[in-house]
Parts: C-alpha cells; structure tokens; sequence
C-alpha cells in the first residue's frame, strides 16, 4: 500500500518494495513532484502493478559519463570490432560526452537527444560525423535497456538533419580535392625514378596506377600479386596509430567494397616484380634477423622486413614534390584522387572507377569525376563550335 503525502505545493508516495534478495533490507520508493495527490495515487498505482506483474525496472543513479566507459569497454573487449573502430567510436562518445556528461542516463530525454542531434549540426559537424555519433548513442542506450538500467531508450524516433547534395553542387564546388594533372603525374614519376631513395618510384607507381589506398599499399604482400595475369588483390589494410614500426597491425579492408582484385598494368607488376627480387637477396643475406612477412616494400633499416609507416611514404612523397617543383600539400591519398581523374579523362564510367577504388558510394570520387568530366564536355563543344565556324 502506498503512502500519499502533502510536499510543500506537490505531493509525493512513498512504496514499500521487496527486500533486498542479498541483505534482506527493507527498500522503498519515494516519488515527489506530483500536482495532485490523484498525480500521486496514479503513480503510485502504476509502479505497483509493474511490482505485481514483475515488469518494474530500477533505474540506474549512473552519469552518462560513468556508462558510457562501460559501454566503450564492453563494445572494444565483446564486440569482435577493429581497433581503429573503437577509435572512432571513443571519439564519438565524446562528442555525445559535451551534451550529457553527468546527466544521470535515466534523466535523458527523446527531447534532450534530438536537440543534441540537431545542435551538432549547427555547431558545423558534417552529416557523416553527426550519422557516426547518433550510431554509437543507438548502441549506448540500447545496452543500458537490455542491462535495465533505464525504461525507455531516448534515441527513438531521432530525426538526423542531412544536407542534400545536388550534382549541381558537386559540379560547381571550389574545394575539388588537390590530384596531379597528367603531366605533372609524368613529371612526378620521373622524378621519383631518377632522384628517389630505394623503393620511391615502385611505390608511387603503384599507386598512382592502381588508385589503392596508402594503407592498403603498405602490408601489399608478394603473394597478393599476380604477376602472370598482372593483377592485385586487396585483402587487408595496415593500423598503426602510434608509427611504431614493429607495432603495427593487419585488419581487414575499410569496406566490404574495399575488398578487390585490380587489374593494373604490365609495366607496374614488372616494377614490383624487379624491387621484389632485389629484396629477396636482402632477405637471404640477414636470414636470422630479417621480420619475413613477404611485404613488397619492406624496411631495410633497423626493423628490417617490417612493413614502413603511412608517415615513411608521406616524408618520401614530399621530397620528391619539392624537387619536382609542384604542390607539396599532396600526399600519398592525392594518388587516389589522382588516378580518379585520369580514368576520368579516359572516358571510363563512374561505377567502373569507384569499383576499383574499392568504393560504394563516396562524393569525393563522385567530385573528381563531375569535375574533370565537365572540363571535358566544354572542350567537346568548343571543339565542335570550331568546326562548324570552318565550314
């Protein structure tokens, strides 16, 4: 039975519940903040039938903050997830961290939440970063449900706000991502072939040819090449946050998409085919000590063998950019973009370049492409003007 009770300008009921199954103490719930006494009578009502029927749920006193350490361990140690995804996700928890730190978790509002949502949009977060963040609220709140420590999951009915992309908006965008024009990609590899360190002209080569990812050139094995049909296969990516060399990771490929066979030129298997075989002679002289994975483009210093650091290729890749005389803000992922354009240039389809790329749908790629095709179709009409002028 409920204990009704004047509180000031409200009411509030106090009711008895189970004694504790491990101390055998008495418990009891006190509500205040009601109205009306019948507020409280209802209430009171209401938490004694989910007593009867054994559907009561014990809200958890527990900060946003405290949970989700919980959860962002639960999900790195139980979730079977790459590394760098419980880095992403750790990064989002703290963005959701600035709305809701010390808020009991029980507190939170579908209100409360929506308007976090929609003000990380007006704070300038892009769509994907704000999609990211909602996604790992979803995971946090769900695991607070299933662990019932919380009644109701206020990510429910959470409308993300979204910027509508046009092709007119991709056509006419200032900030097309830096690639090299075709000359200068030839004036590049040049100078990489003749003032580039050991490996420099193998590497961007490749890259620069294939459109592969920095990561996913990096742990590219010698087994991953087939150098009879002159193709590559793309199984794996490198991680490593810290550039330890020896301390460095495989895990599978950004996407499903990512995961793919290239078909490449004779003349980049032929280079890599050359380097390899002069590694191989590395390999046997220093066989006791030397890291062997297989890696095409291995260190030859001190951790001999181990496949080199993203920051190794971007240092190289610079160096090269001054001596050439052109834009040193590229890096190696400007190969990418790079190579987006002159499949571009070469009249070959969208789909066709993101599925080699590795890509499912990506605005950057969408970007490049629209630009260099819309350069391309001015020169077709001009050309035409040209000629119809002559005749």
């Amino acid at each position: 039975m409920a204990s009704i009770k004047k509180d000031g300008d409200s009411w509030l009921f106090v009711l008895d519940l189970p004694r504790d199954p491990v101390t055998n103490k008495r418990r009891q719930a006190k509500r205040r903040g009601f109205k009306t006494k019948k507020d409280a009578q209802a209430a009171a009502a209401a938490l004694l039938h989910e007593l009867t029927k054994g559907t009561h749920i014990e809200e958890t006193d527990m900060s946003f903050e405290a949970f989700s350490k919980v959860w962002i361990s639960d999900y790195a140690h139980l979730g079977g997830v790459k590394e760098s995804t419980v880095r992403a996700r750790n990064n989002e928890v703290l963005i959701l961290l600035r709305y809701f730190n010390q808020i009991p978790i029980k507190n939170i509002t579908k209100k409360m939440y929506q308007t976090a949502i929609t003000d990380m949009k007006k704070s300038g977060l892009a769509d994907n970063t704000i999609s990211g963040v909602h996604g790992a609220g979803r995971m946090i709140f769900k695991r607070a449900m299933e662990q019932d420590l919380i009644k109701a999951d206020p990510t429910q009915f959470t409308r993300l706000p979204r910027t509508v992309t046009t092709v007119d908006d991709l056509e006419n965008r200032v900030d097309i991502p830096k690639y090299l024009e075709k000359e200068e990609l030839a004036l590049f590899l040049k100078t990489a072939l003749e003032k580039g360190f050991d490996g420099d002209y193998e590497t961007f080569l490749t890259l620069a040819y294939t459109g592969m990812r920095i990561g996913e050139f990096v742990v590219l094995r010698e087994s991953d090449i087939n150098f009879e049909e002159s193709t590559i296969s793309i199984t794996k990516t490198y991680y490593n946050p810290t550039n330890n060399m020896v301390n460095y990771k495989l895990q599978t490929p950004k996407t499903k998409k990512s995961t793919r066979v290239i078909e490449v030129d004779q003349m980049v298997t032929n280079a890599i085919k050359s380097y390899v075989s002069k590694t191989k002679e590395l390999k046997m002289a220093y066989r006791t000590t030397y890291y062997d994975k297989g890696y095409i483009m291995p260190s030859k210093d001190k951790h001999m063998g181990y496949p080199k650091t993203i920051k190794h290729y971007a240092t190289r890749m610079n160096r090269l950019l001054k001596l050439a005389g052109l834009n040193e803000a590229l890096t190696p992922h400007s190969l990418r973009h790079t190579h987006t354009s002159l499949l571009a240039e070469a009249g070959v389809p969208l789909q066709e370049i993101m599925d080699r790329l590795g890509h499912k749908d990506d605005d950057t790629t969408k970007q490049v492409y629209l630009h260099v095709t819309k350069t391309r179709k001015k020169e077709a009409s001009q050309k035409f003007g040209e000629l119809m002028r002559n005749l």
